[in-house]
């Protein structure tokens, strides 16, 4: 099956295969999101290892599906080849930080308020950072897509299929991460259900996107690549990582990082 779907991608634009790929990452969002209707809360360290199995899938993504293959792809030799890489790790990074700093949001424990000041309820303020958190995710999907269209070794469809399964299965805790807090603050099922699934609406969009620079524009591939991990690697270290240490519950994070890590390292190996 997953091999007819690798060469039904291989036949389509690739401004439609990331599309259906980031409505799948959409779609598994809301899987997570439509928990709600079965609980009204969640354990803790659940929630704390689920989040840790996220930042893990997140980082290995950023190495063995964007970084590697970005640099892989460069030209030269030596330091020279990692130099696109590295600026495109850079602005990625950067671009999160200004967006960060810019964009009012509120971290998953409901106590952090960043961004500039605004109106907006604490229940618009949480969908706002996992929006902030998905447009790495569905940046990078479409990027893979547009690289792999444009006939780039190093950027296969079998690779794009890889990144968009890994965070496909990480979107889950993070559509219960958003929805239970939610749930919890007396929203009701329907409404936490609809505001969590909304928040990796961003996905195909910030997919489409990617597959068409990258198409129209191939030697900005690397760069392309470079920013979505850079972008993805912010989100984890100054959002998720964070999160999981805030209760008594670091050493099961901590696991779950370690799990999602090689889930992620094993689908990108695997898969080829």
């Amino acid at each position: 099956m997953l091999t007819d779907l690798i060469e039904y991608f291989k036949e389509i634009s690739p401004v439609l295969a990331a599309l259906y790929a980031t409505l799948f990452t959409w779609g598994m969002t809301a899987l997570g999101a439509s928990v709600v209707f079965l609980f009204k809360s969640l354990n803790r360290m659940l929630l704390d290892g689920m989040l840790g199995f996220t930042g893990g899938v997140m980082i290995a993504a950023s190495f063995w599906g964007l970084l590697a293959p970005a640099i892989a792809m460069s030209e030269g030799e030596g330091l020279q080849k990692a130099i696109p890489a590295s600026i495109g790790f850079v602005l990625g990074a950067l671009f999160l930080f200004g967006l960060d700093k810019i964009l009012p949001h509120l971290h998953i424990n409901l106590k952090s308020t960043e961004g500039v000041k605004s109106p907006f309820q604490k229940t618009t303020l949480l969908v706002l950072a996992i929006t902030l958190h998905n447009i790495p995710e569905g940046l990078a999907v479409g990027v893979m897509f547009g690289g792999a269209a444009a006939g780039i070794p190093e950027a296969t469809i079998t690779g794009a299929v890889a990144l968009t399964l890994a965070i496909a299965i990480q979107n889950f805790p993070e559509g219960i991460a958003v929805a239970m807090p939610l749930r919890r603050m007396g929203m009701s099922r329907k409404k936490s259900f609809l505001l969590g699934q909304s928040s990796a609406l961003v996905e195909p969009v910030a997919g489409v996107i990617g597959a068409l620079a990258v198409s129209f524009f191939t030697p900005l591939l690397p760069y392309a690549l470079a920013f979505a991990a850079g972008a993805m690697i912010f989100v984890v270290i100054e959002e998720v990582v964070p999160e999981t240490q805030q209760a008594n519950h670091t050493d099961i994070a901590t696991l779950g990082f370690i799990f999602g890590f090689v889930v992620m390292m094993l689908l990108d190996v695997g898969l080829g």
